[in-house]
């Protein structure tokens, strides 16, 4: 596959979107009961599709934060294949099992694959960001690209949709999860999908300049 399809962050048709939100990573990240906490909604690029458990940029971002930001719980309800719809149903149960002070929203290449109208995605994202600031959190917009072989005019309305809501609702935005990455075949796995374990290191460097503002005592 050619390189520039590393920049699309879909599953396979296999991909499990309809695991309950009370399982996503249980085992290992247990419910914040204050506000200094953070939820990463998301697919598989924050999900570790493919890589080994506390490898992948979220747990990258916890570690991190345990040095400059102690006090934050974080959270990873991310599910591989997930879609818009997927996360907006889900995400009230999360803010009322959490409560957090922020909400990273990395969702919306899943829907383009599947052919989802981009109406209906940005209508699921606004009511993400909606719910999210309603049950006081901020959010960070995380954005992604699709390949001009979907049409470079919706390839390009794809892209402008997450600045468009970051600008509307007033968020933070990152534009662009795998900004740096997608010209490189050997930091994404076999499928030219997923980025690699190596990868994860820049995909964090890529968001913390948007999250750190966000953060009490962040250094």
């Amino acid at each position: 596959m050619a390189a520039v399809a590393a920049s699309v962050p879909v599953d396979g048709i296999a991909a499990t979107a309809s695991v309950p939100a009370s399982k996503v990573q249980a085992s290992k990240e247990p419910a914040s009961k204050g506000p200094a906490s953070i939820v990463v909604l998301g697919d598989s690029l924050s999900a570790e599709y493919g890589l080994d458990r506390d490898t992948g940029w979220v747990a990258l971002m916890r570690k991190r934060l345990a040095q400059s930001a102690p006090d934050y719980n974080v959270v990873n309800a991310s599910i591989s294949g997930e879609t818009t719809t997927g996360g907006k149903t889900r995400l009230p149960a999360i803010l009322a099992r959490v409560r957090p002070g922020v909400v990273i929203v990395e969702l919306g290449a899943n829907d383009a694959l599947r052919g989802i109208p981009l109406t209906l995605s940005t209508s699921n994202l606004g009511a993400i960001i909606e719910s999210s600031q309603s049950a006081g959190a901020k959010v960070l917009v995380i954005g992604m690209r699709i390949p001009p072989n979907y049409g470079p005019d919706y390839a390009e309305h794809f892209f402008q949709t997450f600045a468009e809501l970051a600008k509307q609702y007033r968020t933070a935005y990152v534009p662009f999860l795998l900004d740096g990455l997608v010209d490189d075949p050997s930091l994404f796995q076999a499928d030219q999908i997923h980025p690699t374990a190596a990868a994860q290191p820049h995909m964090l460097d890529n968001v913390w300049p948007a999250l750190k503002p966000m953060l009490k005592d962040a250094q």
